[in-house]
């Protein structure tokens, strides 16, 4: 039986023979290292520049079938990009849960013009994120811990106590230092970030206002809708309706 290892370098040889003889070359790695460099430094008009579409022969072939080609494509590219953005300071939970919400959005598409856009909305979603990310303030290193915890631990209720115990701080201390380094209260950060989160799951996934509300841990679905209500004007299903495939576009 031929060895695995010989076939692969047999293929290999025969691969690269044609990419000569065709003038066939995959992106460059400088640019490639470029592109992902502008994504995590939040650069977008670096991005526009440097982005190429999914169906570029520099790209390479990863299928004979279309647009399974470009799912493997988009697939990687969102695995780098999250990998790139963590690398820049995004919190770990929020560049997986956006990873995993894009390719379960794109495991659903049967275009290549939808792999398309969704390909640039994901694209852009994550370099305005880390744009928005640079621009926030330098916290105290307690004040960071405590806001990665609280990132961490969204899909539970987060106590005070529990806080406080993680830090090793006075519950008061805490609260003070909290409000005068982020401007907002603890409980209304952990409600602003709760609802930034749901919000990013009504637009790019299917789960219902009901299930959002169990996974993010409200003591309702009626207290959901009032807290989302409060900080966005909307109820959840009416955000859907306004927002629901604007990535598309």
């Amino acid at each position: 039986m031929p060895d695995k290892s010989s076939q692969t370098n047999k293929i290999l040889s025969h691969k690269l023979f044609l990419n000569r003889e065709l003038n066939i070359s995959h992106l460059a790695y400088n640019r490639e290292l470029s592109f992902y460099d502008a994504v995590k430094a939040g650069d977008i008009a670096k991005v526009k520049e440097l982005m190429l579409p999914l169906k570029n022969e520099n790209l390479g072939t990863l299928s004979d079938n279309m647009l399974r080609n470009l799912k493997y494509h988009l697939t990687i590219t969102v695995a780098l990009i999250t990998r790139f953005c963590m690398e820049g300071g995004m919190p770990a939970e929020t560049a997986y849960t956006l990873s995993d919400i894009y390719i379960q959005r794109m495991d659903k598409l049967n275009s290549e013009e939808e792999i398309s856009k969704l390909h640039q909305a994901l694209v852009f979603d994550f370099t305005k994120r880390m744009k928005k990310l640079s621009r926030e303030n330098v916290f105290s290193k307690q004040i960071s811990i405590c806001i990665g915890y609280i990132e961490e631990h969204l899909h539970e209720k987060i106590s005070l106590d529990s806080l406080a115990d993680h830090l090793s701080l006075n519950k008061t201390y805490l609260c003070k230092l909290f409000k005068k380094e982020v401007g907002l209260t603890i409980g209304d950060y952990i409600k602003k970030l709760k609802v930034e989160a749901a919000s990013n799951m009504l637009i790019y996934s299917d789960y219902s206002p009901s299930d959002i509300s169990n996974y993010f841990s409200f003591s309702s679905h009626s207290h959901f809708i009032n807290v989302f209500k409060s900080e966005t004007g909307l109820t959840p299903n009416q955000f859907r309706n306004a927002n629901y495939g604007k990535h598309f576009s």
